[in-house]
């Protein structure tokens, strides 16, 4: 039998309720572990949301609607047409908007007796420690290794308790993240993966719903931690396959010999945007989308040759393309297949969505020999919003 690790509740009750309040939580004050007592707790709560997304989203709503006093919001971004699929506290009318403001609005009408917090800013090392110091709790939505490292050594630091989510695709995962009382996000991952490894939600996709599963559970343990009930996802990492319809739960243990966090890092070097040898790779071999418009000119009028390749995966080649393109994906590059494709006589041009998979690939074409190779710094997006904007973007 694993021992239950139930804690004493995070945050002091509030004074009293109002009559408005009451009314509002009746379905939580009639469920004796909750209570008066409970409520009372999360109205005195003050918890920081990072990241106003796809698990910010159905996260603020339910803390919002459960009660939380206090709701910090940490966004620097606006909210894009492509956000709705899954970003359910944004509407239509809200695209091209602050996503703090836009989140604002939504938590105001969901709940009017939250006090939100703005924090319209891109969380870093010289903000980060005077943000949290605030809030009682973190809950972690953010969708890179950079952020969640710095989340993670701010949280220890501070000695906070946070809650940590993440998705892809069909499959997200939780825990609940407090040095204090067991493992940190270290433990779980003591090393970023190598760059270009894991896929971005951009780059991989995501499905829209499994934001409102993920995010509903990561409330719940903001909810267990705040009132003091039940068994928090400490040293527990939870595993949801949206397909098989399964929650695996696996443990986490301490890693005894860690080093002691003792400061804040340089955390994009730390995780790495891209791999050295493809950032080597793209030096003084990165073309702009203007340069490949000139250049496919030129070829059509035959006074140019070369083969031009997208990295991209089948899917979203049918999205959006730039004419003229063959697509060979970016794991045939990695697997070595690719070389066999590729003309030996002729200049490879490689793009992809942003510019980080054809970096990849290019490394991989000029260790093949092919030295002229570049690729298209900024891909197919680029093309989209600078050369055809009558394409979709994604």
């Amino acid at each position: 039998m694993e021992s239950i690790v139930s804690l004493p509740p995070l945050v002091e009750p509030a004074a009293e309720l109002t009559i408005d309040e009451v009314r509002r939580y009746s379905r939580h004050l009639i469920i004796p572990d909750v209570g008066m007592d409970g409520q009372k707790r999360l109205k005195n709560a003050k918890v920081l949301v990072v990241g106003a997304g796809g698990l910010g989203s159905p996260a603020l709503l339910y803390l919002a609607a459960a009660g939380v006093g206090t709701l910090g919001i940490v966004e620097f971004d606006e909210v894009d047409e492509s956000n709705l699929q899954r970003q359910i506290i944004h509407g239509q009318s809200d695209i091209g908007r602050s996503k703090a403001q836009s989140a604002r609005d939504s938590v105001k009408e969901a709940n009017p007796y939250v006090n939100v917090v703005l924090h319209e800013t891109r969380l870093d090392n010289d903000n980060v420690l005077d943000i949290f110091a605030g809030y009682d709790l973190i809950v972690d939505g953010t969708d890179n290794f950079a952020t969640r490292y710095m989340v993670n050594d701010a949280a220890v630091l501070l000695g906070k308790p946070y809650v940590w989510g993440s998705i892809y695709r069909f499959e997200g995962q939780v825990s609940v993240f407090w040095e204090k009382h067991g493992p940190q996000y270290r433990d779980l991952y003591p090393e970023p993966p190598p760059p270009g490894m894991v896929p971005s939600c951009a780059e991989g996709g995501v499905l829209g719903v499994l934001c409102a599963s993920i995010g509903s559970i990561m409330v719940n343990e903001a909810i267990k931690l705040i009132t003091g009930i039940g068994e928090p996802l400490i040293g527990r990492l939870m595993v949801y396959d949206a397909l098989e319809m399964s929650y695996t739960k696996l443990k986490i243990r301490k890693d005894p010999n860690a080093e002691p966090i003792t400061e804040l890092i340089d955390y994009e070097a730390f995780c790495g945007a891209i791999s050295d040898e493809a950032a080597e790779a793209a030096v003084g071999s990165t073309i702009s989308v203007t340069q490949l418009k000139d250049w496919l000119d030129l070829r059509e009028k035959g006074e140019r040759d070369f083969v031009l390749v997208d990295v991209r995966e089948p899917n979203e080649y049918e999205i959006n393309r730039i004419p003229g393109a063959v697509l060979i994906p970016k794991g045939e590059f990695l697997t070595g297949e690719a070389l066999g494709k590729l003309p030996q006589d002729k200049q490879v041009v490689l793009h992809c969505k942003s510019g980080v998979r054809s970096a990849e690939a290019l490394a991989v074409v000029k260790g093949a020999g092919l030295a002229d190779a570049v690729h298209v710094g900024g891909g197919v997006a680029a093309w989209v919003n600078q050369i055809d904007p009558s394409q979709p973007a994604y």
